[in-house]
């Protein structure tokens, strides 16, 4: 049996493992990035390569040490060098000896022949017919759509909860029981008990957490590893947090579809062409949290990322002129955890007095005589 592996991203992991397990591989699941990881990597990578590229590498590194035959990753389009890593990290690995099969698919829609083609050769090696696939890949979908949804719950009772790590420990127990899950039915069943587990940590209702848009680089964003779990920090701060990204969202509108075309109208006054990445997501996204009333901003990006980079030239502007303060983090392997969570904290204590302000004001205003 071809042993198999991917990159971690998140918690994707688990839908991964499962759709290659389903295709009659064996899954060489790749552990949590670790500082050994990024080590291994940076041993290796470019020195001007971003934080991703090096983690990515150092999994790649990890993976095949253990065995893996295969790897299957995505690749890119645009100016973002991105779109080039799988051949960089290709040519690195071949260089230090490793024989390996490397799949790189990029988003069908920018080439629908070699997309197929490569996905025929992986199914020829799976021996599985395109019937049998397409059920596999509906299995891991619903997968991936239930990980999203329960990270998404977990940011909104974080805030709330009395016991700290309470609602980390419940998500944790719930990983668990989707990674056991393998059929349509025990999925829809692990959705439902892992539902009642978060709803049952005890919270705290009188509480008025800050709530907080995240935006940024896609890999920076859902790896907690990479953001030094900036959204468990900030829960247990007292912050709701929403991501513009999560996988399956930017699968359906970004990699099978060209985007989302309200972000780019949305953007298009500040940024008015796309400059790879998720730069002129990152500006259009921080309109819309401040339209919808966000507390702040944090856009999360990797050092040397153009597409961001573009992004923070212009996100002072837009907190201007839509009154929303943004953080810019930038992170690579030198960043610290302690460093962050101090500026995490300064960033939240500021949201805090500006509401108070706000508010104070808003109730002078209805006082007789003002």
């Amino acid at each position: 049996m071809k042993k198999v592996s991917f990159a971690h991203m998140g918690y994707s992991y688990l839908g991964f493992k499962q759709l290659v397990e389903d295709m009659g591989f064996e899954a060489i699941v790749p552990a949590n990035p670790s500082p050994a990881t990024l080590d291994l990597g940076v041993q290796y990578a470019p020195e001007f390569a971003c934080i991703p590229f090096k983690t990515v590498l150092g999994t790649y590194l990890e993976v095949l040490n253990r065995g893996a035959e295969m790897i299957i990753t995505s690749g890119g389009v645009g100016p973002c060098r991105a779109g080039l890593y799988g051949l960089l990290h290709e040519k690195i690995l071949r260089n230090l000896g490793y024989n390996f099969e490397l799949f790189i698919f990029d988003p069908p829609l920018t080439g629908l022949g070699p997309f197929f083609w490569k996905l025929r050769r992986v199914l020829k090696e799976a021996r599985l017919s395109w019937l049998a696939f397409i059920d596999v890949v509906r299995r891991a979908w619903a997968k991936l759509k239930l990980l999203d949804e329960l990270e998404q719950m977990a940011t909104v009772t974080r805030p709330y909860e009395i016991k700290r790590g309470a609602t980390t420990r419940a998500f944790n127990q719930c990983l668990e029981i989707i990674d056991r899950a393998r059929s349509s039915k025990e999925i829809a069943a692990a959705r439902e008990e892992c539902r009642q587990l978060l709803q049952s940590v005890p919270r705290d209702e009188e509480r008025r957490p800050l709530r907080i848009g995240i935006v940024g680089e896609i890999y920076v964003l859902l790896e907690p590893f990479m953001n030094l779990d900036i959204e468990k920090t900030l829960g247990e701060m007292g912050v709701i947090t929403k991501r513009s990204i999560y996988l399956t969202n930017y699968t359906t509108t970004d990699v099978l579809a060209h985007g989302t075309e309200d972000i780019r109208q949305i953007a298009h006054p500040y940024l008015n062409q796309f400059v790879g990445g998720h730069g002129q997501s990152s500006v259009g996204e921080t309109i819309l949290y401040a339209r919808n009333g966000f507390d702040g901003v944090i856009q999360l990006a990797p050092f040397t990322c153009i597409p961001e980079i573009v992004a923070k030239s212009i996100l002072p502007r837009v907190s201007r002129d839509f009154n929303i303060p943004v953080l810019s983090l930038t992170i690579d392997e030198q960043t610290g955890r302690a460093g962050v969570e101090t500026r995490l904290e300064a960033f939240v204590d500021l949201l805090r007095q500006r509401r108070e302000q706000m508010e104070a004001r808003s109730n002078a205003a209805l006082l007789p005589g003002y």
